[in-house]
């Protein structure tokens, strides 16, 4: 990956981009391979997410990795710079906590930790199945963060038993929807999406960039796995 250009006279001055991933890790996931889908999907992003970053010197992307099932965890707990960021493979069992999991980033879009000179949080949540929690409570002290209002919010909906209006409220946007992955090369296709969003994040400019974002069409099935 080649290295950020520098101005004349020292490095550039870039603004924190933080991109968080939120995983369901609940037990329909480890159904039907999806949580294998997953994290391979990711791990094979992972180069096309560093040269989208590397393409952007203006922003200094910072990852993280949450996981809920029973509760909610930090998998990558601490802000990551991309070029250093690795998937950790993911295990499935459990309930679908997702409350828990947005109050817990909730609780990271303060200032601080978060910086004033931050560009807008990129919030990816992935999920296969309905809330057990209290999901409203979770995304109500979401919003109510500044930073957690103005996040670009992206949903990917595995399978067909995804919770889709659930999924639209994350995204809170009323023209957004989530992305549909039914099979494992659709989930490839999206994960490779989102995980290049740092793009369009990175250049703010008036209007609103949730809804400049648009998805990529479906790709078709291929074999016999449907979700």
């Amino acid at each position: 990956m080649s290295q950020r250009p520098s101005l004349p006279g020292g490095k550039i001055s870039s603004r924190p981009l933080h991109f968080i991933w939120i995983v369901d890790c609940s037990g329909s996931m480890a159904y039907e391979g999806k949580i294998q889908a997953l994290n391979n999907a990711v791990r094979e992003a992972i180069p096309q997410m560093q040269d989208a970053a590397s393409a952007q010197p203006q922003a200094q992307v910072l990852v993280r990795v949450i996981s809920f099932a029973e509760g909610a965890r930090w998998i990558v707990p601490d802000p990551t710079p991309v070029e250093d960021f690795r998937w950790t493979d993911l295990e499935a069992a459990g309930t679908t906590d997702l409350g828990a999991a947005l109050e817990m980033v909730s609780q990271q879009l303060h200032v601080p930790p978060m910086s004033d000179r931050a560009l807008p949080p990129l919030l990816v949540l992935i999920s296969d199945g309905q809330p057990t929690d209290d999901f409203r409570g979770g995304m109500d002290r979401l919003l109510a963060e500044p930073w957690g209002a103005k996040a670009v919010r992206v949903a990917v909906a595995i399978g067909r038993d995804a919770d889709a209006e659930v999924l639209r409220r994350f995204i809170g946007t009323p023209d957004a929807r989530p992305v549909q992955a039914n099979n494992p090369e659709q989930l490839v296709r999206y994960i490779r999406w989102v995980s290049t969003l740092i793009t369009p994040v990175s250049q703010p400019k008036r209007g609103d960039t949730q809804s400049a974002i648009s998805a990529p069409d479906p790709v078709p099935a291929i074999g016999d796995i449907t979700w």
